[in-house]
């Protein structure tokens, strides 16, 4: 073949051609002049670069990298792919981690936890003793110094803890009830405490209130005779200075502290045994404390089920009965027992809290309805939900199974009686639900039922269940938490007063608090016993407020009269705050929803037989 001569005829210059006999066929070749043959074959480079043109290159199309060979085109497009790559994926990342670091802003709080930061406060706000730098109330100060300064045992006398609510009184079993409560709500929603922020401090307000409650009996024993069961007080009737006859800020306190002893009380000790076995799983990494806790818990616990103490706390006590009157123990065992088997693993507290004879005894099966309000006072829902929290997730089956199974079918009761539909309790016409049945103070009420049936719903929730039955109908857990929301957002505000009742939280709230404290003046004068009533009685607002306190509460008409004097509207209490951050940290989603499932079984062995090892290889 020849190369195309775009002039004519071939580029290639013969001196001849091969006949068929192999000779030149020289007829053809003499045609041709010679002279101009022999000149053609020696042209200089110069003619042949302009005759020909540039000599042709001829390229190799493939790279040899020894192990491997790639064609050109594909290298190209590999190399060009790893350029784009650099400049889209790794140059803008190099580029950002050049930049400076700015922290992430977390989403904005939701009004929940608005409220529980503010709620969380009121426990610096009754903290009694010597008061950390950081305490955060710049009206308080260092009290209660003296307290326990009438017992002969206890070094250091009862310093510490936390006054209850407007008067100056230290009792010690709701103060033990606020306890579990704070900690309850620590083993569920840590996740939560930690994503606001609040995380060490309800650790810190646990601690102080379990370090005092440590103080109340011999805790280094195992066998104690009396625990010491109230600091402060007041008889009906005296008119000698005390809590009641004096109007006094705690710092200013001069009068006689009496403290009460008990040598009997399953009550104040089975609820005093739950705040520390609570508490010792809260602080469960710092192993000594837990230990502590755990061992004093049994101590009150072996006091509690003592059969020579079994007599109520409060009985015939003129300094306990007409303000914390226990009606009962044997939710207190039930509700003790629960708490010490999650702490130490012990089955034998388990099978005290599924002994048929605790909740006969505590008539938990006769639903009645006042038995379905928790509180301070009655622990029966709240033990029946902690083991069936149990029944949900662990399943210990047999012996336990068929009371876990009748406390789960109560639990399920109690929630429906909660919800407006089935009228088991009057509502207001704003939208309250009505649990002390008329009486003052149902706020405290309200808080707890909100907050047991937030994590009911939680419960269901963790275990994909959309809801459960009340009688023939089926209720969806929505429901539920709708009721546990309208509660709470009546609280904060959304009701016929158009006011919320935790001081500080929204714009209009209660100015005019009964308590000794927020109502005197942090002005550094002295105002005596009987000097202090005038701020008591004063038509001006309390000069402090005590942010985060959530008080008595409106009437059985949504009312509520802001007057320091009525107690019954304005006063708040430990427990009903201990609620209150109960109920607002089940519900914020600032940090998500949802609650900590294990953690509550960190110290409870495996419930069933391990499967055996495999047996060691066979050898010959």
């Amino acid at each position: 073949m020849h190369s195309a001569n775009h002039w004519g005829g071939s580029f290639e210059i013969n001196t001849g051609e091969v006949s068929a006999s192999g000779e030149y066929d020289r007829s053809r070749s003499a045609e041709w002049d010679g002279a101009a043959l022999y000149h053609h074959q020696h042209l200089d480079e110069t003619q042949q670069s302009w005759l020909l043109g540039p000599p042709e290159k001829k390229k190799n199309k493939y790279v040899d990298f020894g192990c491997v060979i790639v064609s050109r085109k594909a290298l190209k497009w590999i190399l060009g792919s790893f350029v784009v790559a650099f400049c889209v994926i790794a140059l803008p990342i190099i580029i950002v981690k050049s930049l400076p670091k700015h922290n992430s802003h977390p989403p904005p709080p939701d009004n929940y936890s608005v409220a529980l930061n503010k709620a969380l406060l009121f426990f610096n706000a009754q903290k009694s003793g010597i008061l950390p730098k950081n305490n955060g109330i710049p009206w308080r100060g260092n009290s209660g110094l003296n307290d326990g300064n009438d017992t002969t045992d206890v070094k250091g006398g009862l310093v510490g803890g936390y006054y209850d609510a407007g008067d100056n009184v230290k009792f010690h079993f709701p103060m033990a009830y606020a306890m579990t409560m704070l900690s309850w709500t620590v083993i569920e929603y840590s996740h939560k405490y930690k994503t606001i922020d609040e995380y060490n401090h309800v650790l810190d307000l646990i601690k102080s209130g379990t370090d005092y409650l440590l103080l109340t009996f011999n805790s280094s024993a195992t066998k104690i005779d009396k625990i010491y069961c109230q600091v402060g007080g007041h008889q009906n009737g005296s008119v000698i200075p005390d809590d009641h006859n004096c109007w006094q800020k705690p710092e200013e306190m001069d009068y006689a502290r009496p403290t009460q002893i008990c040598r009997s009380g399953p009550d104040l000790a089975g609820e005093m045994a739950a705040a520390l076995a609570a508490a010792s799983i809260v602080f469960r990494n710092n192993g000594a404390y837990s230990s502590k806790l755990i061992k004093g818990a049994q101590t009150l616990f072996a006091f509690a089920r003592d059969g020579g103490k079994r007599t109520r706390y409060s009985g015939n006590n003129d300094y306990i009965t007409p303000y914390y009157n226990s009606t009962g123990y044997y939710d207190e065992y039930m509700w003790g027992a629960a708490w010490l088997f999650y702490a130490t693993g012990n089955k034998t507290y388990l099978s005290l809290a599924t002994n048929e004879g605790i909740p006969r005894n505590a008539k938990a099966f006769y639903m009645i309805p006042d038995l379905s309000v928790p509180s301070w006072n009655n622990k029966l829902p709240q033990a029946m939900l902690l083991l069936t929290r149990l029944r949900i997730f662990l399943n210990p089956g047999y012996p336990y199974e068929d009371m876990l199974r009748m406390y789960h079918n109560v639990t399920g009761l109690n929630m429906c009686s909660y919800l407006n539909s089935f009228h088991v309790f009057n509502w207001t016409s704003g939208g309250m639900i009505m649990l002390s049945r008329g009486k003052p103070q149902n706020l405290q009420y309200v808080a707890n039922t909100a907050f047991l049936a937030s994590l009911f719903v939680d419960y269901l929730n963790a275990t994909g269940v959309p809801g459960w039955n009340c009688g023939p109908n089926y209720v969806s857990s929505s429901v539920l938490r709708s009721f546990a929301t309208s509660q709470m957002d009546y609280i904060l505000g959304k009701n016929p007063m158009n006011m919320s009742y935790v001081a500080g939280y929204g714009t209009k709230f209660p100015r005019y608090i009964h308590h000794r404290g927020a109502s005197t003046p942090n002005d550094h004068k002295y105002y005596s016993c009987n000097g202090g009533w005038q701020w008591q009685n004063t038509k001006n607002p309390n000069p402090n407020n005590i942010t985060g306190a959530m008080v008595g509460g409106p009437d059985q008409f949504d009312q509520f009269h802001d007057v320091r004097t009525n107690y019954n509207y304005t006063e708040p209490t430990l427990a009903g705050n201990a609620a209150l951050v109960a109920a607002l940290v089940s519900l914020t989603s600032t940090a998500g929803n949802g609650i900590d499932i294990n953690t509550i079984f960190s110290a409870v062995p495996p419930l069933y037989p391990q499967s055996p090892s495999p047996p060691p290889p066979w050898k010959p």
